[in-house]
């Protein structure tokens, strides 16, 4: 299947820095600086996931230079819930785009969803021979009333939306393929104890339910266990490190020759830490960027994309790997050539 990115956009909240973070919302200054951000995003308020999510797809609309009626497929990625239940956002903007031909389909795949989506538009221009472009969206705009910021994860979340325009026979960043692993053991980590038809909400819910710290949903589901813990930690990486080298087996690419290995924007040990696994230097991945953005969910590496090509750190015949993982657990890699 031979397709490739026209053109990209973006649309990001207002920019804050860490130092306004500590100054005005006293948050942990020993803990942001460990992990190594200087800004991140915030959206205003009564702006919501599809908002930012139609604003990307509109730029990157219009930089390719094509109208929303020639789109055959819409597909929109999100970390988490959207501004409504029982409620499809990818419809919804669809409707917004006035894509009215192309068929939506919703990710939530959490952070990997971005990654994982261009193998989605893969399968539907296999299966739809008619199909020639695709529009991808990845957003993220953190429900602040269930997650904290700052705590419920090991990143600094922003909020905005990516999105990137997919034309058949486009050699122009060609997806070369993807790959997945998932690993359901892990399932549970992520969840939110309340809400869901398991146990939904009623009057004796806690009056401010939300999704626990890490370290108290580490200390829960591995049940004080430290060693599992610690082999828990050392999976992630080892499976980016497998995921990687199943897409580049798959392509007959040498793991080496991957220019950019573009992550996503978790903290600056976490990166360290990756680069060591993959044996690159750390200049060879995102880290720069995403210390400079903050963590938007299943967008971070079509941001990271479009602000390396955009600087002309990235050339025509680089290989560069867009590597992610997410809830459930997923580790996801696309390999694309510039």
């Amino acid at each position: 299947m031979s397709f490739g990115i026209v053109a990209s956009g973006h649309a990001l909240g207002a920019p804050v820095t860490v130092d306004e973070l500590v100054a005005h919302e006293g948050a942990d200054a020993r803990k942001l600086t460990a992990w190594g951000y200087r800004r991140f995003h915030r959206a205003d308020d009564g702006v919501g996931l599809t908002d930012l999510a139609a604003r990307a797809a509109a730029g990157a609309l219009r930089r390719a230079g094509v109208a929303a009626d020639e789109v055959d497929l819409v597909v929109l990625a999100i970390p988490d819930i959207a501004e409504y239940l029982y409620w499809d956002p990818a419809a919804a903007l669809q409707g917004r785009l006035g894509a009215h031909r192309a068929e939506a389909v919703l990710l939530s795949q959490a952070c990997g969803g971005g990654v994982t989506a261009f193998d989605t538009v893969a399968g539907r221009l296999a299966t739809h021979p008619g199909h020639r472009t695709a529009l991808v969206v990845a957003a993220s705009r953190v429900a602040e009333p269930y997650w904290d910021r700052t705590g419920s994860g090991t990143s600094l979340t922003s909020d905005g939306a990516a999105a990137v325009v997919l034309r058949r026979g486009h050699d122009a960043c060609a997806w070369l393929a993807t790959e997945t692993v998932t690993d359901g053991r892990y399932a549970d980590f992520m969840r939110m104890e309340s809400g869901g038809a398991a146990r939904p909400f009623t009057p004796e819910s806690p009056a401010s339910p939300a999704v626990a710290s890490v370290v108290d949903r580490m200390d829960t589901f591995f049940e004080g266990d430290g060693r599992a813990t610690y082999e828990f930690a050392t999976l992630v990486n080892t499976r980016n490190r497998e995921v990687l080298e199943r897409v580049c087996a798959r392509t007959g690419t040498p793991v080496g020759s991957v220019e950019r290995v573009l992550y996503l924007h978790d903290n600056r040990k976490a990166f360290e830490e990756l680069a060591k696994e993959l044996g690159i230097p750390l200049d060879r991945t995102n880290a720069d960027v995403a210390m400079e953005l903050g963590h938007f969910g299943p967008a971070d590496q079509l941001l990271s994309l479009e602000r390396l090509l955009a600087a002309g750190e990235l050339v025509t015949g680089d290989m560069v790997a867009l590597l992610s993982m997410g809830s459930g657990m997923h580790w996801t890699c696309t390999l694309l050539r510039v």
